[in-house]
């Protein structure tokens, strides 16, 4: 079951790290880089329903953004 409550111990350090990752990058760098960090992180989730799960989350909140 995916976990939906908070679970990182400075979510503010780890945005910003994640920003700072970023910086200088073009926006095609960027893209590729969060696709690289997203896969990087299934592979260590490793339960392919949790990551099925985390999809469509994802996806839903996308969609709940842009019909809000």
């Amino acid at each position: 079951m995916m976990r939906t409550d908070p679970n990182i111990p400075d979510a503010d350090g780890f945005y910003e790290a994640l920003i700072a990752a970023q910086e200088g990058l073009s926006e095609a760098a960027c893209e590729a880089f969060l696709l690289r960090f997203a896969l990087l992180l299934a592979n260590q989730v490793g339960d392919q329903q949790v990551l099925l799960e985390a999809i469509a989350a994802a996806r839903a909140m996308i969609a709940d953004k842009a019909h809000g």
